[in-house]
């Protein structure tokens, strides 16, 4: 790129999508009590129900986000979910009933396909061996989004439930008005493509790139990797509280913890790792190191030896990115929305599924009237899906 403004701005809008998410997490429950009027426990199914709602509206979604930024750019795309969303959330904080948050859910799941238009504009503008690090540096901003995000919204709850939602949404239109003046447009006329309804919607999106020579088994690998790692933001609160008898503010310092050296992986460590291993044993390390501490997680009995094992398991992130710049590398240029879309919709197809899964296995082995305790059993079915997905990207270099 001629300017890294451009560059900024796009890793801007990666980290106000991860912001916007962690601004309203911390003020969710109590939002949702004086909306409904109910108790606690019914918050919680509410809020199970929200985050339901904006997963399967990312899966839906992503594939058609991703063809119409194949077709009309990625530029447009990007400056009008921003706006949307920044009336999403101003919906959000002026409703007074659970209707109103509901249909502000829906329509947030819809403009989160902004991450995946921003992979597409990244693998637009980098050259194949610059995919990765790129694609690096959007998670690292992603990362450093989700750390300020829940620590600003816990201050801004202060000052009442309303005001995170009120502040994301003037992050989100400060945004595309930087967007507006400085973003360039990334694909070029003659790499746009006509929008079909068959590849929009996330089955034929799948089935298009899935025929892709050597990358039905790359997205299930990515599938299952992400399935894996859900487990962590899906459980840890529970498991914390569970083993160590941890406070809120301990387990969000636990979670800052990973996302401030995730963070520092994807932006600093991507690079020499490919460099040095390059991008398929980058890959490799990855799910290797995932499995060995998911396995160490699923044993531990010592709350400093779990600290002390989060710097460190957020190095082993570095795969993921090298696993996007695979799979980019296997696609058309004019497919990057398509392709982005589909993993979008993957992730939301994993968010959608997993958590119902872990929270059951969580349930079933914790609490005195365990059978057989242990807290950590979600991070040992998740070592299993995580060989699985070992498996799957081994066999994937056979067909390649």
């Amino acid at each position: 790129m001629s300017s890294r403004l451009p560059l900024m701005v796009i890793l801007s809008i990666a980290m106000i999508d991860a912001m916007g998410i962690g601004l309203i997490l911390p003020v969710m429950p109590d939002l949702i009590q004086e909306v409904s009027g109910s108790s606690l426990a019914d918050a919680a199914i509410w809020g199970g129900i929200l985050t339901t709602a904006f997963a399967v509206m990312q899966f839906l979604f992503g594939p058609i986000i991703g063809n119409i930024s194949d077709r009309f750019g990625r530029r447009p795309v990007m400056l009008i979910a921003l706006v949307v969303m920044s009336l999403d959330y101003l919906v959000m904080a002026l409703a007074q009933s659970m209707w109103l948050l509901l249909v502000g859910r829906i329509v947030g799941g819809i403009t989160a396909a902004t991450f995946a238009t921003v992979m597409a504009y990244m693998a637009d503008v980098s050259k194949g061996d610059e995919k990765a690090a790129r694609f690096g540096y959007v998670h690292a901003a992603f990362g450093v989004g989700f750390v300020i995000g829940p620590a600003f919204g816990g201050l801004l709850a202060e000052f009442g439930t309303r005001t995170p939602f009120y502040v994301s949404a003037v992050l989100a239109i400060a945004t595309a008005i930087a967007g507006y003046f400085v973003l360039p447009e990334s694909l070029s006329k003659d790499l746009r493509r006509p929008f079909h309804w068959a590849r929009a919607n996330p089955f034929g999106a799948f089935r298009s790139i899935g025929r892709l020579p050597g990358v039905f088994l790359l997205l299930v690998t990515y599938f299952l990797y992400e399935v894996a790692m859900i487990v962590y933001s899906v459980v840890w609160p529970y498991y914390g509280t569970e083993l160590f008898d941890w406070s809120p503010g301990m387990i969000g310092f636990s979670l800052a913890i990973y996302g401030g050296f995730y963070a520092f992986a994807q932006a600093v460590l991507v690079k020499p790792a490919i460099r040095l291993l390059g991008d398929r044993r980058t890959v490799t390390f990855g799910l290797i190191g995932e499995l060995t501490f998911l396995i160490l997680f699923g044993f531990a009995t010592n709350a400093t030896l779990v600290l002390l094992m989060i710097p460190i398991v957020a190095t082993a992130s570095v795969g993921f990115p090298a696993l996007q710049a695979i799979l980019s590398r296997r696609v058309a240029d004019d497919a990057q929305g398509e392709l982005q879309g589909v993993l979008a919709s993957l992730v939301s197809l994993a968010t959608v599924v997993t958590p119902l899964v872990m929270t059951q296995v969580f349930a079933a082995y914790s609490g005195p009237d365990a059978k057989i305790y242990a807290p950590g059993a979600p991070f040992l079915l998740s070592a299993a899906i995580m060989v699985f997905g070992i498996f799957v990207f081994l066999r994937s270099k056979q067909r390649s």
